[in-house]
């Protein structure tokens, strides 16, 4: 048998007592590791956790943040190892490993840096003192203190690395105790990655733990002052807003859940122009990077009708010179799925949307490089197109979790704003175009259901960061069908994990507040 993973819980590893879930290889199908949560006390665990949580709010920002560069040094050592875990466990080819695992080091320097520019001391001022009386005589100052409870991390299959840590950067900066639940599927380097840091001794005991296996009961045991931040599909999601410790505790909850995400050519672009080009290159890698497993991956594209047969050839021109398969082979391009859970998932949601479209690039083009098909979770990128959007309901409503995208023309800009608005709410749009009046125009129109408003023109083609590229300064999150919630956006993320309140006393009393 495989390897039993341990999980790491109340300041020690502790393997489960089952047979345990097993972990495959996507592109080979063996075996490579085992999770388990049999047995493992998590009334326990979280006592720990929080017991820790002491000696993290005791910290200052500054030392909070040196915890964090300690972290990246330890990841930055062990590169090498993530990298082929991520190949054998998600199959991913290298550049695609490199989104997660070095997106992941790049996103706990970023909150090291951050912590350098906040005050030396373990809370935070939000704001000046305000007066209640003649000549501030009595004051109202707020403050923003680190919850007294723990931070419950569950994350996607997707990004076994940047997932968990752009959650837990922030939780650890703030002072807050983290328990990782990542997707049982490619939990191994997620897994890896904490017993690096665990081993280095970084953090104090029980400020870093990892459930490998079941979610079962790890909502049970929450308490009020605990927080929740959860990645994952919509349906998991109203799971965890109707549980007790949610509903009836009042626990806070962070959600981001399926995103119906939109690449838009403005009105006025020429066809082969730069604008166009643009668009055309995005999408095609938002279509195949990580095999469009992407929760900001682009899933509808909105052209000027005048240019959709213009776009669709030139998108599919692209996509028929990538290369499909085993992502050990160098000359392979995209990997694979991450199992064949999410391998039927993508075929039998294509086959629903083919009901109502036009196959403009066939995925089943694409011959496997060193991977075979009853085997693999390999599947090629798949352009649809779909010429009466409006009546195409399903596009706007399924997400097809893979390399599938689907174009669609529109009149004018308002029936492009239109046709966004049926995504319900997403993580992130981009636009594409050359005048910056219309183009800001167009962002202010989209903001309103996005958390991200991604704007790509000629003069920043060079420097642009990517339609579905979450940087840690920017907010990571959508309205509605998103999951209403936030992440990142620099010190933004800081306040999931604090309390405000509002301290009033006398001119004195805030003064010693501040020191």
């Amino acid at each position: 048998m495989s390897e039993l993973l341990q999980n790491y819980v109340g300041g020690r590893w502790v393997a489960g007592t089952g047979r345990g879930t097993p972990l495959y290889d996507p592109v080979l199908g063996t075996e490579l590791a085992r999770v388990d949560t049999t047995g493992l006390d998590i009334d326990f665990a979280y006592r720990s956790a929080r017991e820790a949580g002491a000696g993290l709010r005791a910290l200052t920002y500054r030392q909070r943040g040196e915890l964090l560069s300690a972290i990246v040094k330890t990841l930055q050592a062990n590169r090498e190892i993530y990298y082929e875990i991520a190949q054998a466990n998600t199959g991913t080819v290298k550049n695609d490993s490199a989104v997660d695992i070095d997106g992941a080091i790049y996103t706990i320097s970023t909150y090291a840096k951050l912590a350098t520019t906040l005050d030396d001391r373990p809370f935070l001022f939000d704001g000046d003192a305000s007066p209640l009386a003649k000549e501030a005589a009595f004051q109202s100052q707020h403050v923003c203190v680190p919850i007294r409870g723990l931070a419950l991390l569950i994350n996607a299959f997707n990004f076994p690395a940047w997932g968990m840590w752009e959650k837990v950067a922030p939780a650890l900066l703030s002072g807050v105790p983290v328990v990782v639940k990542p997707a049982t599927s490619t939990a191994w380097l997620a897994q890896a990655m904490v017993k690096d840091v665990v081993n280095a001794g970084i953090a104090p005991p029980g400020t870093i733990s990892i459930i490998c296996g079941s979610s079962a009961g790890l909502l049970d045991h929450l308490e009020p002052f605990d927080v929740i931040s959860f990645t994952g599909s919509a349906e998991t999601a109203g799971l965890v807003r109707a549980h007790p410790a949610v509903a009836q505790r009042s626990v806070r909850v962070n959600i981001e859940a399926d995103s119906l995400n939109s690449a838009i050519l403005a009105e006025g672009e020429a066809g082969g122009g730069p604008a166009f080009e643009l668009l055309v290159k995005e999408v095609a890698r938002e279509m195949t990077q990580k095999s469009g497993q992407k929760c900001t991956a682009i899933r509808r594209i909105f052209v000027p009708a005048a240019l959709y047969d213009e776009v669709a050839d030139a998108i599919s021109m692209r996509l028929s010179k990538v290369s499909v398969g085993n992502p050990r082979n160098s000359a392979v391009r995209m990997g694979s799925l991450v199992n064949r859970a999410q391998y039927q998932s993508v075929h039998d949601g294509l086959a629903r949307l083919r009901d109502l479209t036009n196959v403009l690039h066939d995925g089943a083009s694409h011959p496997l490089i060193d991977a075979e098909p009853d085997i693999s979770c390999c599947v090629g990128p798949t352009l649809l197109g779909s010429p009466d959007p409006d009546r195409a309901g399903l596009v706007h409503d399924l997400e097809v979790f893979g390399p599938v995208a689907t174009l669609m023309p529109y009149r004018d800009e308002a029936h492009a704003l239109e046709l966004v608005r049926r995504g319900q709410g997403s993580l992130v749009a981009s636009l594409y175009g050359a005048d910056p009046e219309r183009l800001s125009g167009l962002a202010l129109e989209l903001s309103d259901s996005h958390g991200r408003v991604h704007v790509v023109s000629p003069d920043a083609a060079d420097v642009q960061t990517g339609h579905g590229n979450v940087m840690p300064q920017s907010l990571h999150g959508g309205p509605g069908r998103a999951g209403g919630g936030e992440e990142l956006g620099g010190a933004r993320a800081l306040n999931f994990y604090h309390r405000r309140t509002a301290i009033q006393g006398s001119k004195t009393l805030v003064a010693a507040l501040k020191g």
